[in-house]
């Protein structure tokens, strides 16, 4: 199945992943208001969402593996202190708050780079290695039921079924005041649940 890249993808994404079968596209084109540079977390103030902003030419197409971060916007200490905000009272932010806090001080040039670095740390707190692939040019596209790239969206419009995700439940931060929340970045599953993320994940893949 094809992906795009994604900034702390969503539960769904994970479960694409882990799945031992995904290929990332890093030469589609870009799109503006994607999960590739946004992720959703779970604040007090409810689902919010944090936006790595990018240099993009307005008007031009640009491959995904080429979109600079806008380095001039303090995003990296918005980001940080609002995850800190958010989860430093889940039960394993002090666990994992090392792993992630590097990453909102080390300057990136490229979009890509700072979410396969983040990828991969996931998958080391996963304690999963999956096999996953990067393209080394567009590639068409397969069947609809194996693209992923722009259904795995935050624009409601754009999302279609997908019968093998159903997303398990799992204890929230938040959970007296919200409902739970389904497929929001793997950070809330990650600071929430900890070593039992990894059977949630499987838990909402559907066989």
């Amino acid at each position: 199945m094809i992906l795009s890249t994604a900034y702390l993808g969503n539960v769904q994404y994970y479960t694409k992943l882990l799945s031992g079968k995904a290929v990332i596209d890093l030469h589609e084109h870009y799109r503006k208001q994607s999960y590739r540079n946004r992720c959703d977390i779970l604040t007090a103030n409810g689902t919010s969402p944090l936006i790595v902003p990018v240099l993009q030419p307005s008007g031009l197409k640009k491959p995904t593996r080429d979109i600079r971060i806008d380095s001039s916007k303090k995003w990296q200490h918005q980001h940080w202190q609002t995850i800190v905000s958010a989860y430093r009272s889940s039960p394993y932010f002090v666990h994992y708050e090392e792993r992630f806090a590097p990453f909102y001080r080390k300057r990136y040039e490229f979009l890509a780079d700072l979410n396969a670095e983040l990828q991969q740390t996931v998958f080391d707190l996963l304690q999963t290695e999956p096999e996953v692939g990067y393209s080394e040019s567009y590639l068409p596209c397969p069947a609809p039921a194996e693209d992923f790239r722009d259904t795995l969206s935050p624009k409601p419009g754009l999302q279609r079924p997908d019968p093998a995700f159903r997303p398990a439940t799992y204890y929230q931060v938040f959970a007296e005041r919200y409902p739970f929340a389904a497929n929001l970045s793997i950070i809330d599953l990650l600071f929430c649940e900890g070593p039992a993320a990894t059977g949630i994940l499987q838990d909402s893949t559907v066989r």
